[in-house]
């Protein structure tokens, strides 16, 4: 990759750092009394918010059923609403067995267990102690007393200043980037129906059949694309690094070259994979 590389990704997990942060002045020391005050209230919210969901009743999504709807243009007009300019919605009937399975389940649904959402926070919670640490700079973690009461929202004024600089300063390289890859690819003039081969954001490989041709195969139940297998034929691989077979496709940039183009691919993990391949053509296939 060029422009949409490993540290580039690191750059943008750098932005927004201080979203959802408030400044608490004992966020400035160690104390565990603090932490478990802190600690008690957010879990009460969660129980709160996952009870109220947990007792919310399906019924209120038939109320659209035989419901007269409007066109917006009229509704809004000001002008006098006529008999056809309005229709009745009738909900499809295998959307209102769906809604009255769930009604069945609900009216039969256990009591809300309160331990297991408290443990299920919890176990969230330790995940999240462990991913702000990785995620803020060094720098500015080691000036975090406490990286538990950072998790659960909470920092000093100093540390809120840092995040806001540290932050605006990753949105500003992000955006320069941004701006030289879209120019670096109009250079390239690849026609828009060769790019949209090769666009599998979010898509799993499942395969990386390398003969005369080297095959993709993708799973692209999480993606944006009805393609689940690529041929770049005549290729050398230039670069293959990590595990690609089981990742998912991230980002990807695609250059013109003499005989045919250069497709670079980003993959997640821990490492992340890359994959840079050199081709005659791309071509694409939706197989059932």
């Amino acid at each position: 990759m060029k422009y949409l590389t490993k540290e580039w990704y690191e750059t943008c997990q750098q932005t927004g750092l201080h979203f959802g942060l408030r400044v608490h002045k004992g966020a400035a020391l160690m104390d565990e009394t603090l932490f478990q005050r802190l600690y008690k209230r957010k879990e009460k919210e969660h129980v709160k918010q996952e009870r109220e969901l947990y007792d919310t009743d399906p019924r209120f999504m038939l109320e659209h059923d035989g419901q007269v709807l409007t066109r917006a243009d009229k509704a809004f007009s000001g002008e006098e609403v006529k008999e056809e300019d309005q229709m009745v919605y009738h909900m499809p009937p295998e959307e209102r067995a769906h809604i009255e399975k769930l009604i069945a389940e609900y009216d039969v649904r256990p009591a809300f267990d309160e331990k297991q959402c408290k443990d299920k926070y919890k176990e969230a919670m330790e995940w999240n102690f462990q991913y702000r640490a990785k995620k803020l700079p060094a720098d500015i973690l080691k000036q975090v007393a406490d990286i538990r009461v950072f998790a659960l929202g909470y920092c000093t004024s100093e540390v809120m200043q840092q995040l806001k600089k540290k932050s605006a300063e990753s949105t500003q390289e992000i955006e320069r980037i941004g701006h030289a890859h879209r120019e670096a690819m109009l250079n390239q003039n690849i026609a828009d129906d060769v790019h949209r081969r090769v666009q599998f954001h979010d898509c799993k490989v499942t395969d990386l059949l390398h003969a005369d041709n080297l095959v993709i195969n993708l799973d692209n139940r999480g993606g944006f694309t009805d393609i689940n297998k690529l041929t770049l034929t005549a290729p050398e691989i230039v670069k293959q690094e990590g595990e690609i077979v089981g990742s998912h496709w991230l980002y990807q940039e695609l250059y013109r070259i003499n005989n045919g183009y250069e497709l670079h691919v980003l993959l997640d993990g821990e490492p992340m994979p890359e994959l840079i391949v050199r081709c005659a053509d791309i071509v694409a296939e939706t197989l059932e």
